[in-house]
This record gives structure tokens, C-alpha cells and sequence, in this order.
């Protein structure tokens, strides 16, 4: 028996805190949830798949998705496209099924304002613990963890905006 409405979850934190990490371990242990696939305009890391990972796309794409009104939210992060399109969050929704949103504290915000969710931020230990996994992933250049480091100081105090840390 299906719920009429599933539940919104946001989750968000800084780059490298354990995200992927959380979400994985909630997909395989709880029944009737998803993780939406953001889109971006970024290119695919190593070992990402296309519609698994992120919906990979031109920014021509992601530009008329804005202008059509077709996203709940989206960002620019070092010069890339992120954002959560409606129609596939609201199609799950819709026929009871939960969904887990993994966005910016930026557009957790603006979702907020716009439908009920459950919101959680993944905090890291330390910050000396998060350069130390964004260097071990091995996917940015020195000056975009740098970038990465510098934009978790602004995450940081928005966790007490969340329901749960």
C-alpha cells in the first residue's frame, strides 16, 4: 500500500564530508527511497555514470531548464551548473515514494521556502579530517580544494537552519 505523498529529505554538507558515503548505506537499508540525480553542467569524474551519478548536461540545457521554470533549485560552483529538476522529485512524490534531495546549503534553503522536507547536514570532524579526504579522493587540483575548504566555512553555520546535524 503506497503512501499519497512521499516525503522530501534534504541533505546537504560540505564537498567531501561523507555524503555519497550516507546516502548509500540509506538506499540499501530502507525500502521505497531514492536519491534524486542532480543535473549538472560539469564534466563527469572518474567512475561517474551519467543518470546514476548526476544527469550529465550542456549548459544550453541547464539554462533553459532554469528559464522554463523547470527546477526546484539550482547553483554555480567553481564555474559549473548544479540543480534539482521538478519533474522527476515530483513524479516520485507523487505515487508515494520518498526522496532524498543531496544539494547546496544555497538551494536547501530555497526548497524550504517551497515544500515541507526533513532536512540534514553531515558536519565534518574536523576541518583538517575534510582536506584530508578531498586530497585522498585525488579528483581536484590544490586550489580547488583550497576553493572547496574555504567555501565549507561558509556551509558550516547554516547546519543550525537543518532539523537534524
Amino acid at each position: 500500500m503506497n503512501r499519497q505523498q512521499g516525503i522530501l529529505f534534504v541533505i546537504s554538507g560540505p564537498s567531501g564530508v561523507g555524503k555519497g558515503t550516507a546516502l548509500k548505506r540509506i538506499c540499501e537499508n530502507v525500502g521505497n527511497i531514492s536519491v534524486n540525480v542532480s543535473v549538472t553542467t560539469r564534466k563527469p569524474r572518474k567512475g561517474e555514470i551519467n543518470g546514476i551519478h548526476y544527469t550529465f548536461i550542456s549548459k544550453k540545457e541547464f539554462n533553459n531548464l532554469v528559464k522554463e521554470d523547470g527546477m526546484y533549485e539550482y547553483v554555480e560552483v567553481l564555474d559549473c551548473g548544479y540543480g534539482t529538476p521538478k519533474k522527476p522529485v515530483d513524479d516520485k512524490l507523487n505515487s508515494g515514494e520518498d526522496v532524498i534531495l543531496e544539494i547546496e546549503t544555497i538551494g536547501a534553503e530555497k526548497i524550504r521556502t517551497m515544500r515541507e522536507t526533513v532536512n540534514i547536514f553531515i558536519a565534518p570532524p574536523s576541518i583538517t579530517e575534510l582536506k584530508r579526504r578531498l586530497i585522498e579522493r585525488q579528483t581536484e587540483t590544490d586550489e580547488q580544494i583550497e576553493k572547496r575548504l574555504a567555501k565549507c566555512m561558509t556551509e558550516l553555520p547554516c547546519m543550525y537552519k537543518y532539523d537534524y546535524v
